[in-house]
């Protein structure tokens, strides 16, 4: 049996996907769909139970005896959440107690990291550097990079544990994240209501307007990886899960008109003040570690990417992968 948390989410729910097409179905999906639509990414999976993520800590002992591995995608993944202690017991605490029950057990542990805690990347984006040294510019990022910290101290630790720093993801199953949802999906729908596409203008004489840079995933190669330290279980440690290769927000954007059969209609937008002081310019996985590890699967391209998504999802009314 697999647990996944968060499974009704974004990534989540893709990697239920994934399971699926493996031949598993015996998976506890866990999360807190509350009043929103995320019960919309559960609808084609096939799965054992469906736990609400605050009766789960309860029920956790039950699960001992026959459960083979969690991978751990809950979270608050909002990167404006101001309130500290709502992401420490969600995202420090609730990892802590999952990871010490798979020790426990030794169950095998997948868990999300992010590159957000990688702060400013004046440290570089390198996932064999020191982790002591990184300083995250959000409470989000710090409320991750607690637990690597806490994570790397510990002498019990389950049959397996890897933790995956995910880079920006973007993907099907994602319609539920509104404000957090990626720019591919907010660029979609906002070139089909009126045709154009706002990007941020920059603040720094080293980039242009638009050219600011992120190491986009695609959330299938996000899967793939999942698959591999699944196929390999002699492999621990924390990962950079991004393609290796930055690439610009208007280039991202110029895709998803090509994707949509349009000509680029791109303007310019002030970026808010209080995200001006924490906002990151460049960010670019190192992959060495991953690739030394075995894995050699090509990532999606950019342009790849947000064809796949656009034509196969977003155009054909938010289809769930």
């Amino acid at each position: 049996m697999v647990i996944v948390t968060g499974g009704a989410g974004f990534i989540g729910s893709c990697i239920v996907r994934m399971l699926n097409d493996m031949g598993i179905d015996d998976i506890v999906i866990v999360d807190h769909i509350g009043a929103t639509d995320k019960w919309r990414n559960l609808c084609n999976k096939r799965y054992r139970e469906y736990v609400g993520r605050d009766r789960f800590p309860a029920l956790l002992p039950s699960y001992a005896g026959g459960t083979d591995l969690i991978i751990h995608m809950g979270a608050c993944s909002a990167t404006t959440e101001r309130d500290f202690d709502f992401l420490y017991a969600n995202n420090f605490a609730y990892t802590k107690m999952l990871w010490e029950f798979c020790a426990e057990h030794q169950i095998r542990f997948f868990y999300a990291s992010s590159a957000a805690t990688y702060g400013d990347g004046s440290m570089g984006f390198d996932d064999t550097a020191d982790i002591g040294a990184l300083r995250p510019l959000n409470g989000y990022g710090y409320s991750k990079h607690i637990f690597d910290l806490w994570a790397r101290k510990q002498e019990k630790r389950p049959r397996q544990h890897v933790g995956f720093k995910f880079f920006n993801v973007y993907g099907p199953n994602e319609y539920c994240k509104g404000s957090m949802a990626s720019v591919v999906f907010h660029a979609c729908r906002k070139i089909m209501e009126t045709g154009e596409m706002g990007l941020f203008r920059s603040y720094r004489d080293d980039f242009e307007d638009g050219k600011q840079m992120r190491d986009f995933v695609y959330v299938k190669d996000i899967c793939r990886v999942v698959r591999y330290m699944m196929e390999h279980p002699d492999i621990d440690g924390l990962y950079n899960l991004g393609t290796g290769q930055a690439g610009t927000f208007y280039d991202l954007t110029a895709a998803v008109f090509r994707a949509m059969g349009r000509e680029p209609v791109i303007r310019y937008i002030d970026m808010p003040d209080a995200l001006q002081k924490t906002y990151q310019y460049y960010t670019q996985a190192e992959m060495d570690k991953l690739r030394k590890a075995g894995y050699s699967e090509r990532f999606y391209s950019l342009e790849d990417g947000v064809t796949d998504y656009v034509q196969r999802y977003l155009m054909k009314g938010y289809e769930i992968y």
